[in-house]
Parts: structure tokens; sequence; C-alpha cells
């Protein structure tokens, strides 16, 4: 079965923004490509993009978080759009508040992480790059992915 993969746009802080995701999940980065390292290609850069991040990619359990900086010639990403959310199935309750905790520092909390009505411990917020995520733990499933 095919896998599905988020892959985020940043306008210029992917790194430090997966810098960020990295020190919340752990791990190491699977790929980190600079827009200078697409020399030789037709396509150019600002100098002051030639460092930015054309692609760097996470691996968080089965799954890996993708992401680039959009160039400035090609316009600024929307901030604040909401029709996505990256939604991580926890594993224990634990677990969900050290992601909770982690991601949303410096965030906006929509829903705080509590029992929900519906039976599981969830929450959803905005991290401060402004990526939506939800934390879910269902107890009935605890250690089942």
């Amino acid at each position: 079965m095919a896998n599905i993969n988020p892959y985020l746009n940043y306008n210029g802080n992917a790194e430090e923004a997966f810098n960020f995701y990295k020190s919340v999940f752990g791990g190491e980065f699977e790929r980190i490509v600079r827009f200078k390292d697409l020399s030789g290609t037709e396509v150019s850069f600002e100098d002051h993009e030639v460092d930015k991040i054309m692609h760097i990619s996470l691996p968080i359990g089965n799954t890996i978080l993708m992401a680039n900086d959009v160039p400035e010639s090609m316009g600024r990403t929307n901030e604040n759009e909401n029709r996505s959310k990256i939604y991580i199935k926890a594993e224990t309750r634990e677990e969900a508040d050290k992601i909770y905790n982690g991601l949303s520092a410096d965030g906006q909390i929509e829903v705080p992480i509590s029992d929900s009505p519906w039976g599981t411990y969830f929450a959803m917020f905005r991290d401060k790059y402004g990526i939506e995520w939800m934390v879910d733990f269902n107890p009935s499933k605890e250690g089942q992915i």
C-alpha cells in the first residue's frame, strides 16, 4: 500500500522549523538539499536564498515529514491557511502529552489536550510556524497503530 507523507512550504524558515520538529520527535534528517546544491541547472536564485532549503526530510515513525522554502520569486505561502492539518496518532497518553507540549509551545491552541466527547485524548493547534496539527490517542487502542 502507498504511504502518505506531508510536504510543507515555508517562507524562508524551513530549517528553523525542522530543527524544532526534530527536538520534539527526535531522529535525524534523512536529507537536506539547499538551493545552492542545484548548481549547473537552468534555475538561478537570489544570493540571499542560496542557503535556503530546497528539500528537507525528517522520518517520524513510518512517515516522512518533508518541506522546502518557497523562493521569493514564487510569492509567499499563506501562513494562515486552515484547510489541512497534520494528524498524529499517538501510541500512549504520555506520548500524546509530550508531542502536544512540544509542538504547541509558543503556538495557538484551538482545542487543548483533554478527553474528548468521542472517547479519545485529543488536541488541535497551530505551531509557532503556522502549521496546524491534531494529536489523538485512543485509550481503547493503546499500543495499536
